[in-house]
């Protein structure tokens, strides 16, 4: 009954069934109907004879067709089949369940019948009395079929309706609802299981098997459902990673052609602040705005290949972007790009040192600036002093010692404002923003400078011009002084002279004294000459001073006698010789007249002589 219901299963899928298993399939024909509808391929074309033999020749095509699937058929003969042998008949169509209903089940790594078992105890596992072990007492309560089909199929049976102890009810709901709702006829009574103590294991497994074949080939048909529906849905995604792509490259090179350009750009800063600032922009580049691009590349790269893979494995010709988007493309931008990235790099901590540099630079410009500044501060105002116009000679000497230091100083000078100048050239060089006011002060450092030398040679003349000057001043000084001097005495001595009381006795006296006297007034014109010599020397001295600015001391530092006491003294002289010529002159007529008298008195005395002389006998 079994075997029967499970060929008109299949057979009827070709318009035809049969009545009695033992019979219909002696002539060979429904058995290769049979086969041809279960393995779903073409048997050679049987024979229409109804002879024995056209039957045996049928029969044998359908035997040899089940020995080609690997099925061994043992003492299965033809004859049997033909002569209506129902145990051979029975083994042939359990050998056929065998390799085709139930050979091909596979459930993880197990196959026929114990993938079969493995398969029916998966699927009932959840539900409670239902401990499924083999093919024969464990489905006599028909729970276990409920189960099948309530797990495939929960609309079509309320399981928790059922009892175990309602075997038959269990049973019949079972078959009943197989053959209405999954088109599997009824292959088992109810009855016969349940009264007997162990149903026929092929039945169990020839009946459970077309459940297996139903969910898996409804599940096939989803299966296929789903197949198709991810077909679909892979093809779909295929073309939303397509268009992916071309808008990710898309987005991706014209950032890299927004971006290449800022990088290849060269401004130059003027201060270490704004390039601080260009550094720190392209730090933020590589730190936030890269770092996403690097990982939209990635992932393009991951989806290109992903899509080559897909369209490869569905047989689908491979995706060719755009023109211009190819990931060759987008390779070489990005190169361009980092090749970019690392000359602005470069670039940027070259300008950094140079402006380091700069303002390296610019400072010690500065500093050596201030210290020649304050150095010379005042430096020019002392060197145009002309305070050597009222010092003394020795003044003068000090200060041009005091000036050779200062020419010393000056010199060593010189280095510094080289350096000054080197600098300000060097910042000029290297491009300093600043240059225009380096250059105003290092100008007017080297004008000051130039100024300075100018003063310092002027200055040098000017005091050893006033040193010569001065030097024959002291020695006109000094000539006068030693001549002034004598000249001075013989003025005192002659004032003295021309003032001396003078006793005389007599006419040769006196004559003496008029004769030496003449003799000194021959004197007097050459003193004359000396005197105004001497004054010429002070003169000669007042000139060169008055001539040159020379403020001179107020006496002459090698003597007292000045011009003004020459000249008072002089005056005197000149004063006293006539008075001393008047008092000769009345000296000598004193002195003329006495020797008149004594002549007189002379003769008398000659005459009265004797006569006293007589008196005093």
């Amino acid at each position: 009954q079994t075997f029967t219901a499970w060929c008109n299963s299949h057979l009827r899928k070709a318009g035809t069934q049969i009545e009695n298993i033992d019979e219909d399939f002696r002539d060979g024909l429904k058995l290769m109907l049979l086969l041809e509808v279960i393995s779903g391929e073409r048997l050679p074309k049987p024979e229409r004879g109804k002879m024995r033999v056209h039957k045996i020749n049928n029969v044998n095509k359908a035997l040899d067709f089940i020995a080609s699937k690997g099925v061994k058929l043992v003492s299965i003969g033809a004859e049997e089949i033909v002569d209506g042998n129902a145990k051979m008949t029975l083994g042939m169509i359990w050998t056929i369940i065998l390799r085709f209903a139930i050979q091909d089940i596979s459930v993880e790594e197990t196959s026929a019948k114990e993938g079969l078992l493995l398969w029916c105890q998966r699927k009932t596992a959840p539900y409670k009395n239902v401990n499924v072990q083999n093919f024969h007492i464990s489905w006599k309560d028909g729970l276990a079929f409920n189960a099948l089909i309530h797990r495939h199929r929960p609309e079509l049976i309320e399981y928790d309706k059922l009892r175990k102890d309602d075997p038959v009810t269990n049973l019949n709901n079972a078959f009943e609802v197989a053959e209405k709702y999954l088109d599997i006829p009824k292959m088992l009574d109810a009855e016969d299981i349940v009264n007997t103590a162990r149903p026929d294991e092929k039945a169990i497994m020839t009946y459970v098997s077309s459940f297996y074949h139903a969910f898996s080939g409804a599940q096939k048909a989803e299966t296929a459902a789903n197949r198709i529906c991810k077909v679909l849905a892979v093809n779909q995604e295929n073309e939303q990673l397509m268009e992916d792509y071309e808008r990710l490259a898309s987005d991706l090179l014209a950032w890299i052609q927004r971006t290449i350009p800022w990088l290849e750009s060269r401004d130059p800063q003027k201060t270490i602040p704004a390039m601080q600032q260009k550094l720190e922009d392209f730090r933020e580049y590589r730190r936030v705005h890269k770092p996403p691009k690097v990982q939209e590349k990635c992932q393009l790269e991951i989806n290109f290949n992903t899509l080559q893979t897909k369209l490869r494995l569905s047989g689908r010709p491979a995706f060719m972007p755009s023109e211009g988007r190819m990931v060759s493309d987008i390779g070489a931008g990005w190169q361009r790009l980092e090749q970019a990235e690392k000359g602005h790099e470069e670039w940027l901590l070259t300008e950094l040192r140079r402006l380091e540099r700069l303002d390296h630079l610019a400072e010690k410009f500065r500093q050596k600036a201030s210290i020649h500044e304050g150095w010379t501060e005042g430096k020019e105002v002392a060197l145009r002093d002309r305070d050597s116009g009222t010092a003394s000679l020795a003044q003068v000497r000090a200060l041009l010692r005091k000036h050779e230091a200062f020419e010393s100083d000056l010199a060593a000078h010189q280095d510094r404002v080289e350096q000054i100048a080197a600098i300000a050239q060097e910042l000029n060089e290297l491009d300093y923003y600043d240059s225009p006011s380096v250059n105003a002060r290092c100008q007017k450092i080297c004008d000051q400078w130039d100024l300075l030398g100018t003063l310092t040679h002027s200055r040098r003349e000017a005091l050893e011009k006033t040193e010569k000057q001065l030097e024959t001043i002291d020695e006109l000084h000094l000539e006068y002084a030693k001549r002034a001097a004598p000249f001075n005495n013989w003025m005192e001595s002659a004032m003295e002279d021309l003032q001396d009381m003078f006793i005389v006795h007599t006419i040769e006296e006196i004559q003496g004294l008029i004769a030496a006297h003449d003799q000194f007034k021959s004197t007097l014109p050459d003193a004359d000459k000396e005197r105004e010599a001497i004054l010429g020397i002070q003169r000669e001295a007042q000139r060169i001073a008055e001539q040159h600015g020379i403020q001179l001391p107020a006496s002459n530092p090698y003597t007292s006698v000045t011009p003004q006491i020459i000249n008072s003294k002089w005056e005197r002289v000149q004063q006293l010789v006539p008075k001393r010529d008047q008092a000769l002159q009345e000296e000598q007529n004193r002195q003329n007249s006495n020797e008149h008298l004594r002549r007189q008195f002379g003769s008398q005395a000659n005459r009265v002589g004797p006569w006293i002389q007589t008196k005093m006998e």
